[in-house]
């Protein structure tokens, strides 16, 4: 069966058709995953402008849908299913996406899937690697979300953990505000990281001993904060009157090594007391080349396998939203057509 996946959650743009394998092991194949970033309309504004997004979708949306079509070498009589995400987001830009799904879902009587935008996340992970070993934890860190989720079966999700303020890569994109690095803040913070010591710089680290009053049902020593670090940048920066390219550089990699170690250390406890047979990493911030070296490391150290997405499975995709929803339409969980977006869906 083939799925025409939709995203459009913030400020990609994305259709994807997957279709399904018939191998247990490797259950999905990708035909095509076209993504319009809208990068270049934000970044004068150092971060998404909601209206814009929601515009710019809108002016995208048919043509990324045809030209998924296309490379997948599909027609609309060849699909079996369209699945969107339903949120969360951006509200403006959730309704894109969801208004389009169900008029084409209308039109061509297919069924519709509402699909969860960090169940995609999750779910990249099998797409580009096949069934995880389980139970697994997996680690979902972007620019709108960091949290650990325990998978002991596919098509469940346990959280385990959050973040209590700014989530991973929202502290990346702020700290190069700061440095007057540009947007978006962590693939340039990443590069620079290389060439700094990230030793150099005395900034705190976070560790959380009591449960958030917000989430009494999770225990809470396993959840991140990133604003304490992102404050403690600040005032570094503004403690001098201008920065040499090599103490940027400085300040990048310590930033970056405390954050990595933060992720990956919460990613292994979580495994060890939850026994997990394997660790996963998905989301935007997967893409970080130290997150990758680490998770590895520590993989190999532990004898733990671990997971990552490719890197273009790592960003906002449809591929990961179609992969998602064939997980929800083989365990029967069709959508109606009065599916509304909802900014703030719980998983």
């Amino acid at each position: 069966m083939l799925i025409l996946g939709i995203e459009t959650s913030c400020d990609e743009t994305s259709a994807a058709i997957v279709e399904e394998t018939g191998d247990p092991a490797r259950p999905w194949a990708i035909r095509s995953n076209v993504i319009a970033s809208q990068a270049q309309i934000h970044r004068e504004w150092g971060g998404v402008v909601p209206e814009l997004a929601s515009r710019q979708h809108i002016r995208d949306i048919c043509g990324v849908v045809a030209r998924a079509l296309e490379e997948g070498r599909a027609a609309w009589g060849d699909l079996g299913a369209i699945a969107v995400t339903q949120g969360p987001g951006l509200v403006g830009s959730l309704l894109v996406g969801v208004s389009f799904a169900k008029a084409v879902a209308a039109v061509h009587a297919l069924p519709l899937v509402a699909v969860h935008h960090l169940a995609g996340h999750i779910e990249s992970l099998t797409l580009h690697n096949g069934e995880l070993p389980l139970p697994a934890v997996v680690l979902v860190v972007s620019g709108g979300h960091t949290s650990l989720y325990l998978v002991e079966r596919p098509g469940s999700y346990q959280i385990l953990s959050r973040t209590r303020d700014d989530a991973a890569g929202e502290a990346y994109d702020k700290v190069a505000k700061l440095l007057g690095l540009g947007y978006p803040g962590g693939p340039i913070v990443d590069r620079l990281a290389r060439t700094g010591n990230d030793r150099a710089i005395a900034l705190p680290t976070t560790r959380l001993t009591h449960a958030d009053r917000n989430a009494p049902e999770l225990k809470g020593d396993l959840d991140f904060s990133f604003s304490g670090l992102k404050t403690a940048v600040l005032r570094h920066v503004r403690g001098r009157p201008a920065l040499s390219e090599r103490e940027v550089a400085d300040v990048c990699a310590t930033f970056q090594r405390i954050v990595v170690s933060t992720l990956v250390d919460r990613a292994f406890d979580a495994a060890r007391r939850h026994h997990a047979k394997s660790i996963g990493v998905a989301g935007g911030v997967s893409a970080n080349s130290r997150l990758r070296d680490d998770l590895k490391q520590h993989g190999d150290a532990r004898e733990m396998p671990t997971f990552l997405p490719s890197v273009q499975l790592s960003t906002d995709n449809a591929a990961m939203i179609a992969a998602a929803g064939l997980r929800k339409f083989r365990a029967g969980l069709i959508a109606a057509l009065d599916l509304n977006a909802d900014a703030s869906l719980a998983l």
